[in-house]
């Protein structure tokens, strides 16, 4: 038996079992429930409030440890087939699906995830996160960072990332999320000044992730990706194009023309996960990126690791020679990013840095320069802002 308990006891519920003397003893104990019964067993939705865990628990004890899937129902569905994705869960809940003929393959199941969660369009949320000019403190933009909001089925947005890919939807799920990330954008930049921080660049400039895939689609060609960013009140030159790389790419030569295509509209484009995957020294080269983003396996421990600082000085000096600027992220503590500024890495992110929100928040420059270690340059960053850091922060690392 396992249970997938719902936070909300007020929501409506589902709970399937083969076993239908169960489901009948049940339905006595929750009155307003309904009861149906299935060609494979049966299944009993009533209200949270009334078929909870603890007599779910109770019955099935009863009935001599009977096995069983207990759902939250999505209301956000609609109701034509939310009572069939709410059955589907319950019985791979149970455990019993594959026993019934129910089993489901990978892709399957990763199609359904994906269907879920393109239904819950208007739930989804951006947040932004800081990236900031490591010798001066100074903001240079935020990347946008996709949250999927799905109650019924948890997921990161690594993993319908991935679904996507594997399902050859990669596409189809770039065009939604660009969209959002555009619609969010306008929000934020149609603030009133009143309600602007004062710090914010005018105007901003921020990063959206996308998949090769999506890059050569006709539906992001360079003109039509250009025309999309500005019936939303944008500039090219305010978006930074990440490529993610979730599978080799077997032909460069259709990614380099589409770069260079969207860089000639003042796109800037960026190579994710220098270092790490199949962001070689080679498809970098073959690129030319604006910028290179070194990914966080690398930068994790720098300091005390000989190795991963060859590395990053290889690609400072390569940045230079291409005319790339060099992006660290994933900065968590303040001897990695002292070890970075001083190995001529200019940008930076990272939780130490100023982590994900829903709003842009804009870092103090100071306290970036003071966690860098630069003292050096603190009187600059005095004569703009306060420098009064907390002691135990100064004294990290």
């Amino acid at each position: 038996m396992r249970l997938f308990s719902g936070r909300n006891q007020s929501e409506e519920r589902l709970i399937w079992s083969r076993d239908v003397r169960f489901i009948h003893t049940l339905a006595a104990r929750v009155p307003s429930g309904r009861q149906i019964e299935l060609e494979a067993g049966s299944c009993l939705i009533g209200p949270g409030r009334e078929l909870t865990d603890g007599v779910t628990g109770d019955v099935a004890r009863a009935s001599h440890g009977a096995e069983f899937g207990l759902v939250n129902v999505d209301q956000s569905l609609p109701i034509a087939y939310r009572y069939v994705v709410a059955l589907s869960s319950a019985v791979q809940v149970s455990g019993l699906a594959d026993r019934i003929g129910m089993a489901q393959t990978t892709q399957a199941i990763q199609s359904k995830t994906l269907d879920y969660f393109f239904s819950l369009k208007n739930n989804h949320e951006v947040h932004f996160q800081p990236i900031v000019e490591l010798a001066t403190g100074r903001l240079e933009e935020f990347e946008c960072l996709f949250r999927p909001v799905m109650p019924m089925l948890p997921q990161s947005v690594t993993a319908i990332v991935q679904a996507a890919v594997d399902t050859n939807r990669s596409v189809e799920l770039d065009a939604l999320l660009v969209k959002l990330i555009l619609q969010r954008v306008r929000a934020v930049v149609s603030q009133p000044p009143a309600e602007a921080d004062p710090d914010m660049p005018n105007p901003m400039h921020v990063a959206i992730n996308f998949t090769p895939a999506s890059l050569l689609d006709p539906r992001f060609e360079a003109t039509a990706l250009a025309d999309l960013v500005e019936e939303h009140g944008l500039s090219p030159r305010q978006i930074t194009l990440e490529c993610t790389e979730q599978q080799a790419v077997s032909d460069v030569v259709p990614l380099k023309r589409q770069v260079k295509a969207l860089r000639r509209l003042g796109f800037g484009f960026a190579v994710d996960d220098a270092g790490a995957g199949y962001a070689s020294f080679t498809l970098i080269a073959a690129l030319r990126p604006s910028i290179i983003k070194i990914d966080r396996e690398i930068v994790s421990g720098i300091r005390l690791d000989d190795a991963k600082q060859a590395l990053v000085e290889a690609f400072v000096s390569f940045g230079r020679r291409i005319g790339a600027h060099l992006v660290a992220e994933g900065i968590e503590t303040r001897s990695d990013l002292a070890t970075l500024a001083d190995l001529g890495v200019e940008f930076g992110q990272g939780y130490l840095i100023g982590k994900p929100e829903a709003d842009p928040v804009v870092p103090r420059r100071g306290q970036v320069l003071r966690l860098a270690g630069a003292r050096e340059r603190l009187s600059a960053a005095a004569d703009a802002e306060s420098l009064d850091m907390p002691d135990a922060v100064a004294a990290a690392e």
